[in-house]
Order: C-alpha cells, then sequence, then structure tokens
C-alpha cells in the first residue's frame, strides 16, 4: 500500500515540491540565524559596555578614596548581572583593592554557546576622577560569561528552525491534497477507463473527459488517445483483411516453395559438379605453376653458370692489351651479356612479385655503406661513357637503418645503371638523406630525359619512353617496374620528374626506421689536429664532385679554404690523367700534404706525401687521405683503397679453397682471386673439399652448392661437423637465385652468399668481409 502511494504522482510531485521549499526554508532560516548571530554578538558588547560605563564613575570615586565597604558594594552590584561572573577593582599598583566572583552556569547545550561566543570575556576600565584627569587610579576588571547570551541566541534559533519544519509539513499536506484531486484522481479515471480497451475491439470503447480537465493538458492527453483507438480501429480492420488474404495465398506459396525447392536441387548438383571441374582445374594450374617455377629455377641456373663464364673471360680479356678495336668489340660483347644477365635477374624477381612469394628482410644496414657500394660498383660504368656518378649522401644521415639491404640495394642499382645508360655528357648525381621518418634516395642525371607521355609508360613491363630509345639505348624496361613494384612492397613511393633534353630526377621515399642515429664527429685528438691543419681546396666550384666533399668536411668541422689564398695546410685537388700544371702545383705545394681527387681511376702517385682519393666519394677513404696527408696514420695504415686498385695490392694475401664443377668458372674465378693477391686451390666437389682441408688450412672457402659426388651444403655441413673447421668462413658461389636458396645455404652453415655471374668488386667485397684478421680502418664517423 505504501509503495502504490509512493508510485502516485501527487505523491512525487508534492515530495519534490516539499523537498525544494525546505531547502529554500532552510537556507532562508540559516541566513536569519546568521544575521541573529552577528546581531547578538554586537548586543553583548554593547551590554557590557554599558555595563562597564555606568559602573566607571563610581568605581572611580571608591579608588580616589580608597573605600573597600563601597567597593563590595559595587561589586556585589555587577555580580548581579546575569553574564557577569567576576569583577575586582585594581589600585595603580596593579594589587587588588576588592574583588567578588561566582561560579559559571552549567549545561549540556554549552558547547555550542562556548564554539559560538567563546567562554568568557574579559572588560578593562581606566579609574580616573575628573579634578586629576592625568592622575590614573587603578583599573575595573569585569569578567563575563557569554552563556547568558549564546543561551537566549540558541533558543531563538532552535524556534525559527522548528517553526520552518512546521512550515514545510503544512504546505506538504496542503500540495498532497491539492495534487491528488487536481492530478492524480483523473489521471486514475482515465487509466481505468483505458484498461478497459480490448485490442481486438477497440472501436467499442471511448475515454470520457474528466470534468474541469476539458482545455488542459488532461483533457488533450484523452482526445489523443481516443484519436489513436480510432485508428486502431481502421487497422484492426486492415489486419483482418489481411488475413483473410493471407489464407488465400497460403496454399499458392506452398506450392510455389515446393517448385524452387526442386530448382535449387537442381542447380545444387550443377553447382557440385562445377566446383568439382574447378577443383580439378585448381589442382591443374598449381601443377603448372610448380613446374613453370620449377623451369625458371632450373633455366635461371643453367642460364646463369655459362653466362658466368662468359662475363668473366670478357672481363678478364679486357684487362689484358688489346687495341682499341678489340677493346671495342669486347666492351660490347660485355655489356650485352650483362644485359641479358639484368633481364634474367628481372623477370625472376617480376614473377616472384607477382606471385607473392617475393619476402623482405628486416635488419640492420648501413646505408651509406650501402650507396657508397653501389656508386663503386657503377663507377666504372660511368668512366667508360666519360660522365661523372657523384655521391653526395648527407653527412647527417643516420649510420643504421632497420630494413631490407639486399632489396634496396637492387633499387639503387637499377636506379643507377638506367641513369647511365641514359646519358651520354654530364653527371649522375645520387643523393641519400632522411628527414620526417623516411629515407630518401634521389638520382638526378642530365641525360636525354622523357617527355610527357613516356613518363605514363616507365613504369609498365616491357616498355621504355619510346621504340627509338629501345632501339638506340636497349633495354626492355623491366628495371623500372621491378623498381616500383618493390618500392610498394616496402611501403615507400618512387616519383619521377623529367622533360626532354634536360634529365631525369627519380625520387624514391622509404619509411625505414632509424637503428643507430648520426654520428659525424671524430675522435677528439684527431679532429684537434686536422682542424688546425685545415685544407687547402684547388678543386674548381663547377667541379661535379666539389659540393659532395666539401659538405662531408664542413661536417666534420675541418676549415676548408682557398689554395691560392691560403698555401698551407692539406691541399685537395682535382686531378686529372695529362693534366701538368695540376701535377705541377701539387708537387711543389709546401703544406702538410697533398690529396689527389680522381674521378678516372687513372691517376697513381709515388711521391711521399701525395695521396689519392677515388671517385665517387667514400667517406672512409676521405678520412684516411686526410689523415695520412696530416701524418696521423702509420705507413703500414697508409695504404688507400684507391692505391690498392692501382698496385694491385689487397689485403693480406689469403689461402682460398675454390669448390667448383664447371672448369670454365673454375678458371673465371681462380683468375679473379689470383688477380687479387690470393692462393686459390681447386676442389672438383665436396668431398674433395673435405680432403683437401685434412691436407691443409684454408683461411676462406668459396662453395659451388650443385656439383656431383657431393654438394655444397653437405659438405658444408660435413665441415661444421669438425671443430677445427667450425671458424673457417664459407662463402656460396652458387646460380641458384630462386626464393629460398639464400636460406637455404644459410642455414646448412655457409656465411655468405654470391651469386653467378658475379663482377670482381663483389667478389673483392665478400672475401674482404670475411677475411679473417682484417686490417683495422678508422671507424666511420
Amino acid at each position: 500500500m505504501l509503495k502504490s502511494f509512493q508510485r502516485r504522482l501527487s505523491y512525487r510531485l508534492t515530495r519534490d515540491t516539499v523537498l525544494v521549499a525546505m531547502v529554500l526554508g532552510l537556507v532562508l532560516n540559516l541566513i536569519q540565524i546568521t544575521l541573529d548571530y552577528f546581531y547578538a554578538r554586537d548586543a553583548m558588547e554593547q551590554d557590557i559596555q554599558a555595563l562597564i560605563e555606568i559602573s566607571n564613575s563610581p568605581a572611580s570615586q571608591i579608588a580616589y578614596n580608597i573605600d573597600v565597604r563601597l567597593a563590595e558594594e559595587l561589586l556585589d552590584g555587577l555580580l548581579r548581572h546575569p553574564a557577569t561572573i567576576d569583577a575586582r577593582i585594581l589600585d595603580s599598583d596593579g594589587q587588588t583593592m576588592s574583588a567578588a566572583s561566582e561560579s559559571s552556569p552549567v549545561s549540556p547545550y554549552r558547547w555550542t554557546s562556548d564554539l559560538l561566543f567563546g567562554t568568557s570575556r574579559v572588560f578593562n576600565s581606566e579609574l580616573r576622577v575628573p579634578q586629576l584627569q592625568d592622575l590614573p587610579l587603578g583599573q575595573l576588571v569585569v569578567t563575563i560569561d557569554t552563556w547568558h547570551y549564546g543561551w537566549q541566541f540558541i533558543q531563538r534559533a532552535a524556534n525559527t528552525l522548528l517553526i520552518g519544519l512546521l512550515k514545510s509539513l503544512v504546505l506538504s499536506a496542503v500540495l498532497l491534497g491539492i495534487f491528488y484531486f487536481v492530478l492524480t484522481r483523473p489521471m486514475l479515471n482515465v487509466i481505468e477507463a483505458l484498461g478497459k480497451v480490448r485490442a481486438s475491439t477497440p472501436e467499442k470503447v471511448r475515454l470520457p473527459v474528466p470534468p474541469n480537465h476539458r482545455f488542459d493538458e488532461i483533457g488533450t492527453m484523452v482526445g489523443i488517445i481516443n484519436q489513436h483507438l480510432e485508428n486502431m480501429e481502421g487497422s484492426v480492420a486492415q489486419l483482418r483483411a489481411a488475413e483473410s488474404a493471407m489464407k488465400n495465398y497460403s496454399s499458392q506459396l506452398e506450392q510455389e516453395v515446393e517448385d524452387r525447392t526442386r530448382e535449387i536441387s537442381e542447380k545444387n548438383e550443377a553447382l557440385q559438379r562445377g566446383n568439382r571441374a574447378l577443383v580439378r582445374a585448381k589442382e591443374d594450374a598449381v601443377r603448372r605453376a610448380r613446374a613453370r617455377a620449377n623451369f625458371l629455377a632450373s633455366m635461371s641456373h643453367e642460364i646463369r653458370t655459362p653466362l658466368n663464364g662468359v662475363l668473366g673471360m670478357l672481363g678478364l680479356a679486357l684487362e689484358s692489351e688489346r687495341d682499341a678495336g678489340q677493346r671495342s668489340q669486347l666492351e660490347i660483347a660485355l655489356n650485352a651479356g650483362e644485359s641479358l644477365l639484368g633481364l634474367l635477374n628481372d623477370i625472376l624477381d617480376i614473377s616472384k612479385v607477382e606471385a607473392g612469394k617475393l619476402s623482405l628482410e628486416n635488419i640492420p644496414f648501413s646505408m651509406r655503406n650501402l650507396v657508397e657500394e653501389c656508386a663503386t660498383l657503377h663507377a666504372q660504368q660511368a668512366r667508360r661513357k666519360h660522365i661523372h656518378l657523384v655521391n653526395e649522401t648527407d653527412p647527417m644521415l643516420p649510420e643504421q637503418f632497420t630494413g631490407d639491404p639486399t632489396r634496396t640495394r637492387q633499387i639503387l642499382n637499377n636506379l643507377l645503371s638506367n641513369a647511365i645508360k641514359f646519358t651520354d655528357d654530364g653527371s649522375v648525381r645520387v643523393r641519400t638523406s632522411y628527414s620526417g621518418g623516411s629515407l630518401r634516395l634521389e638520382i638526378i642525371d642530365t641525360g636525354i630525359g622523357m617527355s610527357q607521355d613516356g613518363l605514363h609508360r616507365i613504369f609498365s613491363p616491357f616498355s621504355q619512353a619510346d621504340s627509338d630509345t629501345t632501339r638506340l639505348y636497349g633495354g626492355t624496361g623491366l628495371g623500372l617496374t621491378l623498381c616500383r613494384q618493390l618500392v610498394e612492397r616496402m611501403h615507400g613511393q618512387i616519383l619521377v620528374d623529367s622533360s626532354e633534353g634536360s634529365g631525369t630526377h627519380f625520387t624514391v621515399t622509404l619509411p625505414l626506421p632509424i637503428n643507430e642515429p648520426a654520428n659525424p664527429t671524430l675522435p677528439a685528438e684527431t679532429v684537434s689536429k686536422l682542424r688546425e691543419a685545415g685544407v687547402a681546396m684547388a678543386i674548381p666550384p663547377a667541379h661535379p664532385h666539389r659540393l659532395a666533399l666539401e659538405s662531408q668536411l664542413r661536417a666534420w668541422a675541418i676549415p676548408v679554404r682557398s689554395a691560392s689564398r691560403h698555401p698551407k695546410g692539406i691541399l685537395l685537388m682535382a686531378a686529372e690523367p695529362g693534366d701538368t700544371e695540376s701535377r705541377a702545383f701539387a708537387d711543389g705545394w709546401g703544406g702538410q700534404g697533398v690529396v689527389l681527387a680522381d674521378a678516372t681511376a687513372t691517376v697513381s702517385s709515388k711521391l711521399p706525401g701525395q695521396y689519392v682519393l677515388p671517385l665517387p666519394l667514400r667517406r672512409t677513404d676521405l678520412y684516411k687521405c686526410l689523415c695520412s696527408a696530416a701524418g696521423l696514420l702509420t705507413d703500414q695504415d697508409r695504404t688507400l683503397p684507391g692505391e690498392i686498385e692501382q698496385t694491385g695490392e689487397h689485403t693480406p694475401s689469403l689461402a682460398l679453397l675454390l669448390v667448383e664443377d664447371n672448369q670454365v668458372n673454375q678458371l673465371v674465378a681462380s683468375s679473379l682471386l689470383k688477380k687479387l693477391g690470393h692462393q686459390v686451390d681447386h676442389a672438383e666437389n665436396g668431398l674433395r673439399a673435405v680432403e683437401a682441408l685434412r691436407k691443409r688450412h684454408y683461411d676462406l672457402i668459396l662453395m659451388d652448392c650443385q656439383m656431383p659426388v657431393m654438394d655444397g651444403y653437405e659438405a658444408t655441413r660435413a665441415i661444421r661437423k669438425n671443430p677445427k673447421w667450425q671458424e673457417i668462413p664459407i662463402i656460396a658461389v652458387t646460380a641458384n637465385v630462386m626464393q629460398g636458396d639464400r636460406e637455404e645455404c644459410l642455414a646448412s652453415g655457409m656465411n655468405d652468399y654470391i651469386t653467378k655471374p658475379y663482377k670482381r668488386e663483389e667478389l673483392k667485397a665478400v672475401i674482404n668481409r670475411w677475411a679473417p684478421n682484417p686490417p683495422e680502418l678508422p671507424t666511420d664517423s
């Protein structure tokens, strides 16, 4: 019953209204009590001050006359005041002349009074007589207990709150009655009438409008309900008509379902037959794809093996003495073979990308070293065309990135090769920088350029800018197509900007995370001496390599001055064959040393204090040349990479074991290795290689993979089982380049991997990388 009453609207309205009224009344009462509190405090002060003022004159006369009897009467009179608990008269020396006191009253509500008004108050009044105003006679001291005033205030506050509560209760009762009769009872009547409505027969009931509510909200609500009842009447009629129609169509629907079921069954049988045919077709396609992949792998291996012999022999022939006509013919044959190799590589890589089998590595690597190696690799190709290949790597480039160095190298090699191929005069620049979280590679050439129409076709396979370009320069256009696919697989972007006759500008951005930040500083002792020496620049401002050299020197904070104005320090000049004037200037240099920047690979110097810096620029080469010129390296350390190429010297001669079954490839590899200054022994298969190791120690093994009797994988596993041979580096030299071949080589125990056909620089680099106890080089800083 109580819960039913509490759910009524009248109760809720009354409750909310009274709560608001009570809160408002309480706030007003508290304001009134607060004002009364301040008034009571002021009244207490005024009352006591008046009492003191009345008693001051008699007390002064008493103190003047020293009348103790009158003093006692006066003090007894002060104690008759309900708030006074102590009164005393002090003489001018502070001694008590007369005193009277009584105890403070006790009450359970005293703590409230003490909290509001304090426990007691002490009032002092100076005593003087009119005829001697300047003579103090003493003091009247009155102690007041505030309970008298606090109790009066508490009573008034309690009356105020009690009256407010009674008003709220009366208001609640009045509002409850009003809300019930005006709102709740009419609503209950409407609810009772609405409960009699049946959904099946809404037309039989209409709600009456409550008296006195025809034009207010209740009357409006009743009118709307009646309107809905009329609408329900129409809906019920429509539902009855629809029910009748449904019964009429039921038999027809059953027949249609039966017909559809029969059709679906027939189609399911046809679909199953189609699925079986599709499975057979898929199996045939998988078999054909597997056969095609095996064919590609087999043909790649079979083509690469003799092609390695062809390119190797042509390269060796070019290194011997030939007349101009023979050299030209050999170079044409070598270029044709390298084009065939590039086409074969591009076809294999594009087939991997399209088949979704191209996997990407995610390992730390040095982008600076990668760019320098690629530039060095293509330098000879640029020199044959008498163009400059310039490495403009940002000195602030981070030392290491995390990504796929093999595919990054492939992108850069393809773009460099393409730029050199289409450039007959001028230069090809490779710029490397890092900004905005992405590595940025730019290859800029001064070649023939492309038309706007050619730009739209440049990344299409087997397509170049136009047919005349294909006939004049050769190529298939697969290289750029592969570059775009590799860049997109690495979530990067490749852009090209070009116009006919003004060169081409390729820009590649790759979002590679930094593994090691930039570190452009040098050792403190070295940098101090190099900065003290400074560099006297004798390279013309228009020289293609001037900007790259100067940027690196300024990154090291080494002063760069004009050689003509400051004939001191380390001379850095461009050396050209036949330039006798420049060589004479260098020979007569009076500074610390001379660095000859050589872009032609034909400059050498036997004079002490002169060092050859091969171009394109490698940061380590520049550092070593500067240190050598400044006298900061020993004689053994002063052998520079540029001088190695001229003298035929290399790292200390190594004892190498070449495991190769093809005699042509064996002859090519042996010749290259001997030219690099190494001792070479041969083994025709893996079994002979194991036997050779039992006879003598080798510093490094070059291992073919596919050989009779015992292949390279089995031979490597057999070698690794012997504890004495576990530290010998084994390099796979194979024509297998399909997906998983490199991983299979490394899993068998080999240390590195190089594919046939290979170039002399690639073979040299991989041997230097794994040569035992290589000579220490200064850190790339």
